[in-house]
Order: C-alpha cells, then structure tokens, then sequence
C-alpha cells in the first residue's frame, strides 16, 4: 500500500507538474506572441513610413527627369521649327529669284525674237542689194570688156601674173637683206663669243713626246741594271713592254715607249730598283706589279681630282678611270687629259655666253674624247667618237651628252645645240699655236699639197686651206661649173684628198660658185 501509494503521489506529482509546466509555458507563449506582435506592428510602421518617404523622393526624381526631358524636347522642337522656317525662306527666296530669272529669260527671248526678225529684215535687204550689186557688176565687166578688147579671165591673168613678178622681186630683195643682215649678226656674235672663251682659257704648250730620259747617279748603275749578259734588262723590258735604250750618254737611260702609261710604269719600276739596289729578274716583276697597281690607283685619283676641279659629279667610276688614264696619252704631242680640260672650260663658258646648260657643256666637253683610252685591242677598229659615246650611254650619261660625243666629229647627226659647241672647243683647243707639235715645213707641205689638189680639177679659179688645213674652200668660175657640177666636183675633190694624204681629223671641202652681173653706169 505504501508503493502504491508512493506510486501514485510520484505519478500525481509528475502530471501536476507537467500541468504546471504546461500552463507557465503557455503563459510564457503568449507573452513572446504579445511581444512578437507588438514587434511586427511597429517594423510595420516603420516600414510604412520608409515607403512613403521613398514614394515621395521616387516621385520628385520622376518630376525632375520628366522636366528635363520636357526641357529638352521643347529645345529639339524649337530647332526643328528654326530649321523649318529656314528652310521655308531659302524656298521663299528660291522661288522669288526662280521667279526673276524667268522673267528676264521672257525678257530675253522677247529681245531675241525681235533681233531675229531685224536680222531676217536686213539679210533680205542685204540680198537685195547683193543682188543689185551683182547685176551692175556684170554690166560694169560687160562694158570694160567691150572697152578693153579683153574678157574678163584674160585681164585676171594679165594682173595677176604682173602681180606675181612684183612679189617675187620683192621679197627676193627683201630675202636677200634679211640673210645678210643675219649673216653679219651671227658672225660677230659668234666671233665675239670665241674670243671672249679663248681669252679667258689659259693654254699651255704641247711638251709630250714618246720618250722619257731616265737620270742615274753614276754609270755605274748602267751594268747593274743591264745585268749579267743582260738578263735584267732583257726582264725589265718584257715586264713593261717599254724599249730601254743604254748608250754612251752620261748617267742616263733613254725609255722609249709610244703608250705613256707603261713607259711611266717602267721609269717608276726603274727607279724603285735603284733605290732599293736589288736589281734581278724575280725582283723586277714583283716591282713592276706592284707599280702597275700604284699607277692604277694614281689613275683614279687624277680623275678624280678633274673631276672635282671642273665641278663636276655623279660621274660613274669607269668614267673617271677613263679620264685619268687620258693623262698619260697625247694626241699628236698634245696631252689628252689637258686638251679635255681645256675643251671642257671652253664649252662651259661658250654654253653660258649662249645661254644653255653651261654644266652639261662641260661634262660632254671633258669626256668627248675618253674613246682615245680603249680597254681592249677590239676597241681600237672603233671610232674613237663612237666607242666614248657607247661608254657614256653604258655608263647612264644623258643623251645630250652622249650625242655630243659621239658628233664632235660628224660620225653620227648633231641632235643638239651642245654637240656644235663641243665640235667648236674641240677645234679651238686643237687648232691654236703651240697646241700640237708640227714641224713647219710639213705643215706649209700639206697645206699646199691640199690647194694643188683643188687646182687639179676643171673650173677651179682659187682655193684657200684654212682652219689649220681642216677645211679648203674652193672658187669655181659660174660659167664653167653648174650648181649640179658644183656639189659633185666637192665631193670628187673630198674623195681625192682621202686617197692621196694622210692627215690628222677631218677635212672639209667647201666649193663656192657665184654668178656676177657688172655694168657701168656713165
């Protein structure tokens, strides 16, 4: 009983406090919901109240951006309506003028309907009287016919065949002054625009020659240099291809050579071996090579210093090798790189005086003669004229210039006023005194030689060798020799001179024939 009982009090105890448990829950429960409640109801506020305020700040930025774009559509319009109402004006005043120029194009056509009828009135009037005046000119021809015997064919012919003869002696007359007018101008111009050249060119003499003397200190090097049973001579001369002359002319050897270049190459060669005192055949090709190679760079360099001293550039390097290899050859005594200087001064001065390209002048004066120096024995068959004007197209030169050189000495066709001018200086540098060495005698010979040619002919009156016997004119008697006969006996005459004499350049052969009518007035 006493379990039981405990029992039941312990059960009763546990449900009464689960009760109570249950009921302070439940109490506590709703006090968490009251206060939870409470909670809600003002974040409900709250949340009201933030609503609101967004709202109205939503609002106002919706009232500002819809002013502005209003502010901005109002702008838009506005340009529009200026833009409009330009536009209208442009239309406004297009349509005005539009409206002017049809008016005056109705002015116009008015003005121009009323000039076509004047003028339809007055080519009729004018038809009229044409026709008028071509009836009373056929009356007036019909009674100067009947007159004059003469129809009116027959009297055109007659005036106009005296009219022909008056016009024909006039302008023969008046041909006549002008081309001697013309004559005498051209003369004096060209004999002052000489002389000015030559005047102010300084010349030198001609002083070339094909030996060189070859001065040693004793004649006791002769036999060092003659070797044993002359092997070394023998060596030096096959090495340079210069003969060497050892003779009883005291300390001195004689090297003769026509080709200066290897006549120079043997007196430098000679006088290494001297110096040095080592005089065998292994050491005179060795010496003779390398100054082979000092006269080539010396070569270089004389051409490049005229170049330079002349002004002029852009030269291609095989050009200026050939102007400096000019200085070691001469034409008939006359040094070839001096004669080309002084052609090219000549030219660059007489091209200023004439008002052309005084540069150009120069440079074709300076290179006419570079065919004299060939580079291969198959060169030497070519004119040397024609082989430097295919050097100076090979080498870029301009065309003017090529043709100059290949003119200077009438093989091909002067095509421009330079070519003339560098025939000219050419002549001038060849032709005056003490230029090209001649002996006296010979030179009055050929001159002489060359007139009795011309006297061999029929007809011939008087022949004069001018231009130092570049040139013979020849004066045949008008009655014995036609103009016909004229040109055939220049070129018989031309033909005789080639085949009979030798002679340096050209000749020209000029036959002048003139018919003369004297009387005497008393």
């Amino acid at each position: 009983m006493d379990i039981t009982t405990i029992i039941i009090g312990v059960v009763a105890g546990l449900i009464l406090g689960f009760l109570l448990a249950k009921l302070i829950e439940r109490g506590k429960a709703s006090k968490t919901i009251a206060n939870a409640k409470k909670e809600a109801a003002d974040i409900l506020k709250d949340a009201a109240k933030q609503g609101e305020s967004i709202k109205k700040d939503k609002i106002f930025q919706a009232k500002e951006k819809f002013l502005e774009l209003k502010a901005e559509h109002e702008k838009v319009i506005i340009s529009k309506d200026k833009k409009i109402a330009e536009a209208e004006k442009r239309t406004r005043d297009k349509e005005s003028q539009i409206s002017n120029e049809l008016a005056k194009s109705r002015k116009l056509n008015d003005q121009l309907e009323q000039k076509i009828k004047e003028v339809d009135h007055k080519t009729e009037f004018i038809e009229k009287k044409q026709a008028e005046l071509d009836k009373l000119h056929k009356s007036q021809v019909q009674q100067l016919e009947v007159i004059s015997g003469l129809s009116a064919e027959e009297a055109k012919s007659q005036l106009l065949e005296s009219l022909k003869e008056t016009a024909k002696t006039d302008a023969m007359a008046f041909m006549q002054s002008t081309m001697e007018e013309a004559k005498l101008t051209a003369q004096q111009e060209a004999k002052k625009i000489i002389i000015n050249t030559i005047q102010r060119i300084g010349t030198e003499e001609a002083v070339e020659n094909c030996v060189s003397v070859f001065n040693l200190e004793s004649d006791d090097v002769k036999g060092r240099i003659i070797g044993r049973e002359g092997r070394n001579i023998r060596a030096l001369e096959a090495a340079t291809g210069v003969e060497i002359i050892v003779d009883d002319t005291p300390e001195a050897i004689i090297l003769s050579c026509f080709d200066s270049v290897r006549r120079e190459v043997a007196r430098l060669s000679l006088h290494k071996l001297v110096t040095d005192g080592r005089i065998h055949p292994a050491r005179i090709e060795e010496v003779v090579q390398k100054t082979e190679k000092q006269i080539e760079q010396e070569i270089a360099e004389v051409g490049k210093r005229t170049v330079i001293d002349l002004g002029i550039h852009g030269l291609h390097p095989e050009l200026i090798k050939a102007v400096g290899r000019m200085k070691y050859r001469s034409s008939y005594g006359q040094n070839l790189l001096q004669h080309s200087r002084e052609v090219a001064k000549l030219c660059g001065i007489m091209a200023a005086e004439l008002g052309l390209n005084p540069k150009m002048a120069k440079r074709a004066g300076l290179l006419h003669d570079i065919g004299k120096v060939p580079n291969s024995e198959a060169e030497v068959e070519i004119p040397h004229a024609i082989l430097g004007m295919q050097w100076a197209e090979k080498y870029g030169e301009k065309p003017d210039v090529c043709n100059a050189i290949g003119a200077h000495h009438d093989e091909i066709e002067m095509k421009t006023l330079i070519s003339p001018i560098v025939q000219v200086c050419d002549a001038i540098s060849g032709a005056r005194p003490g230029a090209r060495r001649q002996v006296l005698d010979s030179y009055i010979q050929r001159l002489k030689d060359l007139e009795d040619i011309a006297f061999g002919f029929g007809g011939v009156q008087k022949a004069y060798a001018i231009q130092a016997g570049r040139e013979l004119r020849v004066i045949v008697e008008s009655e014995k020799v036609s103009d016909e006969k004229a040109s055939q006996l220049s070129f018989e005459i031309s033909q005789k001179i080639q085949t009979d004499m030798t002679y340096p350049g050209q000749v020209k052969v000029t036959v002048i024939r003139e018919t003369r009518a004297v009387n005497v007035a008393k």
